[in-house]
């Protein structure tokens, strides 16, 4: 599903270049669930956004579902994001004046879906998360994990083949990271691929491997069970003398 093959993203700093990735080649089959660790500044982020077709390789080459990503328009883009990927963020982005079904139905509205369709497919994208009966509650009426929650009803109300979470539970006391756990791990078990950005490896644990990143490079892959405490969030220890 997921090919990412050499890639690389540079940015210009004034008249120098800075490499926020550096030779990425990494493989994500439909259905899996991948955590992405790594210190601050390692790249976590850039490849997120790389993955969830907001940024293009610098170099290499970014293949999903067959598709050259670098090669697709900004309209075909856009298509990808609307309707293969889902986004959930340590932040909710929630619209605080509008209640919780009107939040998870805005995505549809911006496709077009007609308004019983849209009422429908809301009702049940909250249910699916346990919120069904808090559908008419704005965000300011809502515990943090709910507010959770209710992003990832949005995240997957238009029926993603892949949901990329960004610290999903940075937020959240562990009660209710938990839960939001739970309920993207039961989406993966359901066929969705899910990429999980995270710095607790309590989280990354859960997965069924870690990719480790520092200085914009994969500097090593373990299954998630096996990951020991702090790898990957903290620079190596220097070279004894």
């Amino acid at each position: 599903m997921i090919e990412l093959e050499d890639v690389w993203r540079t940015y210009q700093v004034g008249d120098q270049p800075l490499h926020a990735l550096k030779g990425v080649t990494l493989n994500i089959p439909a259905g899996d669930h991948v955590a992405v660790m790594g210190p601050s500044g390692s790249g976590k982020s850039t490849l997120l956004n790389i993955l969830g077709c907001l940024d293009r390789p610098s170099a290499g080459s970014y293949r999903l579902d067959g598709d050259e990503v670098g090669s697709l328009s900004d309209d075909a883009l856009s298509e990808v994001r609307g309707h293969k990927i889902g986004f959930v963020f340590q932040s909710f982005h929630l619209i605080a004046r509008l209640a919780a079904e009107e939040n998870v139905a805005l995505p549809m509205l911006l496709a077009g879906v007609p308004p019983e369709e849209r009422r429908e497919r809301a009702a049940a994208a909250l249910e699916a998360v346990g919120l069904g009966h808090r559908a008419g509650h704005r965000p300011n009426e809502l515990s943090g994990g709910e507010g959770q929650r209710v992003a990832i009803a949005r995240a997957t109300v238009m029926r993603p083949r892949i949901l990329l979470a960004d610290e999903p539970t940075g937020n959240l006391d562990s009660a209710a990271g938990q839960q939001v756990l739970e309920v993207i791990e039961r989406m993966n078990a359901e066929g969705l691929t899910l990429i999980v950005v995270t710095h607790d490896p309590n989280v990354g644990r859960r997965a069924r491997r870690v990719i480790v990143l520092r200085d914009g490079e994969i500097v090593r892959t373990v299954a998630g069970p096996d990951l020991e405490p702090g790898l990957g969030l903290a620079p190596p220890e220097p070279a004894s003398p």
